[in-house]
């Protein structure tokens, strides 16, 4: 198995979306190799999948390169303990699921100590930095992509590559019916429903809250009636999102663990950058995509990223499929225009959702997850009788 006796694999995510990636990855995982053991840097998701966690993903993820200053000592005690590790021969490979500053480093350890590496939603080199893609020619044994065009990218350069589909296709369903979660949340079919999804971090809430509760005022004063939703993330406290909202005079319906029954429900969503856009792009639901930074990481960002879009479904579109807004665009009049500019136009609305359906048809067919396992465990050379033996059962 690889190149010790080791059952164990390490793996290693620096944020929630990782978290939850690799949670799915490791139970498709044991579906075929029960004996398999799984050690690493994970979280709630990861753990519930059964991974051993050396470190919690708590203190690990940031906004950008300024955010992440505060927990640079505490990424340097990890790196150092998994190095350590690593060189003790003590797993037969690696899983590095994105989050590349600190994965590609480690990849070089694995490299080193003939550890074989395997990454797991690739960084964007088409975004930002295109030298990396030196140092994951050398030191990835393979790249599992989740973005269509991806591959085709890394192929190019030369690297050991396989598209096998985005793992949203498995995972992003609603927990019950479009008409059963009308009735869970109390809302009427007759009147119009926004999504309001600040984030799962709470800077990013500290940051868009205000602006999407002043567009939501200017929507149900133009609608005359409107609904809202706002769907917490298991990350953020109900209570101080009930506190923040006052006395709630436009009745908004705070819920938790329900965002896709949200995305699913809702005629229009604002939502915070990040792969969540992506999940509401398969319930093909209009959206305005907003986001802050800090002013030193926009700058920075600014002069070294090379991307037309910073919006996920839009990115795998290759067009403004949604308008996004950052920084100083993110007021809430600019917001409510974009979101009253679908909700009043049934022709626009029904354009935007066709388009959505065409990126939705691009991340493959189900058994995404399945398909990725399968294939790094041919990666990892492991024996055949582990196969035999699982499918006697």
């Amino acid at each position: 198995m690889g190149v010790t006796d080791s059952d164990q694999i390490l793996i290693v995510a620096g944020e929630a979306s990782g978290d939850l990636h690799g949670g799915y990855l490791v139970r498709a995982f044991k579906a075929r190799h029960p004996e398999l053991r799984f050690e690493g840097v994970g979280g709630k998701q990861m753990q519930e999948a059964g991974v051993h966690t050396l470190y919690n993903i708590d203190r690990m993820g940031g906004m950008g390169l300024f955010e992440l200053v505060n927990s640079l000592w505490h990424h340097i005690e990890i790196f150092r303990t998994l190095s350590r590790e690593i060189a003790k021969g003590k797993y037969c490979a690696a899983i590095l699921i994105n989050y590349p500053f600190f994965n590609l480093k480690l990849a070089k350890v694995c490299k080193r100590w003939n550890c074989p590496a395997l990454f797991y939603i690739s960084p964007q080199i088409w975004a930002s930095r295109k030298g990396r893609v030196k140092t994951i020619r050398k030191a990835i044994t393979k790249m599992y992509p989740i973005l269509p065009f991806e591959e085709d990218l890394y192929r190019e350069a030369q690297v050991n590559v396989e598209y096998l589909g985005h793992p949203f296709i498995d995972f992003v369903r609603p927990q019950v019916s479009r008409e059963e979660a009308l009735r869970d949340f109390r809302l009427d079919p007759a009147v119009k429903t926004v999504g309001l999804l600040p984030g799962s971090r709470m800077s990013e809430v500290n940051y868009l809250l205000d602006d999407m509760l002043g567009a939501a005022r200017i929507i149900q004063r133009e609608l005359g009636q409107c609904q809202f939703l706002l769907p917490v993330a298991d990350s953020i406290d109900p209570a101080m999102i009930r506190q923040r909202l006052g006395d709630n005079p436009l009745g908004i319906r705070v819920l938790t663990g329900r965002n896709y029954d949200v995305m699913n429900t809702s005629d229009f969503l604002i939502m915070a950058s990040g792969s969540s856009t992506l999940e509401a792009g398969l319930f093909t639901v209009p959206m305005v995509i907003i986001y802050k930074l800090h002013p030193i990481t926009y700058w920075i960002g600014r002069r070294l990223a090379h991307i037309t879009h910073f919006g996920l479904v839009n990115i795998v579109a290759g067009e403004g499929v949604v308008t996004e807004l950052l920084n100083e665009q993110v007021t809430p009049e600019r917001i409510a225009a974009e979101a009253l500019s679908v909700l009043k136009d049934p022709e626009k609305e029904r354009k935007v959702k066709e388009r959505l359906q065409q990126v939705r048809e691009s991340l493959g067919s189900p058994g995404v997850v399945a398909r990725i396992a399968s294939s790094m465990a041919d990666a990892m050379n492991l024996p055949v009788r582990v196969r035999d033996e699982k499918a006697s059962m």
